[in-house]
């Protein structure tokens, strides 16, 4: 007996699925909302169909975990190879999502080799995730409030934003706080700004009476009474709403330190940093924990974005940025890259040569974060800690060699003071083996 394959159409309020058999026969075709009623009813029907594989546009979320819940495989397919795919099934250029169930069950049922199927993390893997772009969320969300405040007070009262590097600081926000406009301001001297900073602890290098010229020398704002006092109320709000997210990001952040340390492929991701435990949750928590997902180095370099796309016509050869990735997992690598290249001097050498090629800093921290996926790549692969004592390219790069009349030979001494250097700046070496480059 043939197998019959599925094409599910998702949307926030229904889910649009087509069925049908190995030799494209159509077994079903409907519609079922995106409720609990019509969910049990689309797994009951496809169950019932018993459908080998359903492809979707997405590799997450409810209806995605109901599908896997249910004991179907799931093809989670890209957008852009299903919009590639819908020209071979028409030329009027038109579009609907029957029709999109339609291809989506056609690559299925035709294509499903060129595809993996979706293997779900685990619990702890997905708990991570959320947490990580929870805090992604909320971070945008205080970057948008604070761009807003410094917005505002740039319309009626510039002068706070001169005093500190950040506008979000705890002590940019304690003065806006204890002064938020003008006229709170106006009798602030020199000891009661001093007496302010030594009650917040302030541990920056400027003097009070150097921060009070900048006060002074800041342009003044011509308000009325009334509009004074609604723009203080909006400073004042901004405020308290920018300190309570930031207080419930760095809860999140408590809890993310706990649960990648708490997971079984924790210090893998970990052991690549020298404190970014966030970069490091991001890294795990976007890659998961099923190692079929990844099967070369090369596919996870590209779904992270570090490989370019070659474009190759005739006599014609161009290597362009690839827009088709995981962006979470772009960043991450990207991250990483910029890190480890102040500290790390294998790192530090293949971004100079890259900058000495001509190549702009993001194209040479994307050369990096490749050279860096790959490692991560064996490391996870073997799931082991990065171990700069294995790390054979690292090795070549600290290994100091003396010149002699018959041969270089290797200054044992010298070359131990820049592994134990290494060791004592970046991530502690795990005994337990990882790769090399």
């Amino acid at each position: 007996m043939g197998c019959n394959y599925a094409g599910v159409d998702w949307a926030s309020d229904k889910h649009d699925v087509l069925v049908a058999d190995a030799a494209g026969e159509k077994l079903l075709a409907g519609t079922f909302a995106h409720d609990e009623n019509g969910l049990r009813a689309l797994c009951r029907a496809l169950v019932r169909l018993k459908v080998e594989l359903v492809a979707i546009e997405r590799p997450d979320g409810l209806l995605v975990e109901r599908l896997l819940d249910a004991g179907l495989r799931v093809l989670a397919l890209h957008p852009n190879q299903v919009a590639a795919a819908r020209d071979r099934f028409r030329v009027s250029g038109g579009k609907s999502d029957r029709f999109d169930a339609f291809v989506l069950c056609e690559l299925a049922r035709t294509d499903h080799h060129r595809f993996r199927v979706l293997e779900p993390d685990s619990d702890q893997t997905k708990a991570l995730r959320a947490l990580t772009r929870g805090r992604e969320d909320l971070v945008a969300a205080r970057t948008a409030l604070v761009n807003q405040l410094r917005a505002e007070l740039e319309r009626f009262w510039p002068a706070p934003l001169r005093l500190f590097t950040h506008l979000n600081s705890p002590i940019s926000l304690a003065f806006l706080e204890r002064y938020p406009s003008p006229a709170d301001a106006r009798g602030l001297g020199e000891a009661r700004l001093a007496a302010f900073l030594a009650r917040e602890r302030y541990s920056g290098r400027q003097k009070p009476a150097a921060l009070l010229a900048k006060l002074k020398a800041a342009p003044q704002g011509r308000l009325g009474e009334l509009e004074l006092s609604t723009r203080r109320t909006l400073v004042l709000t901004l405020v308290a709403a920018i300190k309570t997210l930031s207080a419930q990001i760095t809860e999140l952040e408590r809890q993310i330190a706990t649960a990648i340390r708490e997971h079984p492929d924790g210090q893998i991701f970990l052991s690549l940093f020298k404190g970014s435990v966030i970069t490091a949750a991001e890294l795990l928590a976007e890659m998961g924990d099923c190692r079929a997902r990844y099967p070369t180095r090369d596919a996870l370099a590209g779904d992270a974005g570090q490989a370019a796309v070659a474009r190759e016509s005739g006599k014609r050869k161009t290597a362009c940025f690839r827009w088709g990735c995981n962006k979470r997992l772009r960043k991450a690598f990207c991250t990483l890259a910029d890190s480890t290249r102040h500290w790390h001097p294998w790192a530090q050498a293949l971004y100079a040569d890259a900058i000495a090629r001509g190549h702009e800093h993001p194209r040479a921290i994307r050369t990096l974060g490749r050279a860096w996926s790959r490692i991560v790549w064996q490391c996870w692969q073997q799931r082991t800690a990065y171990d700069p004592a294995r790390h054979r390219a690292l090795q070549r790069h600290i290994t100091v060699t003396i010149p002699t009349s018959s041969g270089p030979v290797i200054d044992h001494a010298a070359t131990t003071r820049m592994a134990a250097g290494l060791t004592t700046n970046g991530a502690d070496p795990s005994p337990e083996v990882t790769a090399a480059q």
